[in-house]
């Protein structure tokens, strides 16, 4: 799953394209390396997420599908802080 649309699908962020900007201007790594929008996300990874003026990590436990509810969140990802 592409990076911008699991950030999106798990409500990390709201907008994809607000995503995709982020990681495309080298605000979003992923286990310690600067990742486009299209990196392939997997189980573990780390993504350290410069949104603002605050800094938000997320562990990934699982790969969520397309559609994901909210209440379903915690399943597959960690906010690490």
């Amino acid at each position: 799953m592409r990076l911008d649309k699991f950030l999106k699908i798990t409500r990390v962020i709201k907008r994809r394209t607000v995503a995709k900007e982020l990681a495309d201007n080298g605000n979003i790594s992923v286990n310690g390396e600067e990742k486009k929008s299209s990196y392939s996300v997997k189980k573990g990874d780390v993504l350290d997420i410069k949104y603002f003026n605050k800094n938000i990590k997320v562990r990934i436990k699982e790969l969520p599908p397309e559609n994901l509810k909210k209440d379903f969140i915690d399943e597959f990802i960690e906010i690490v802080n």
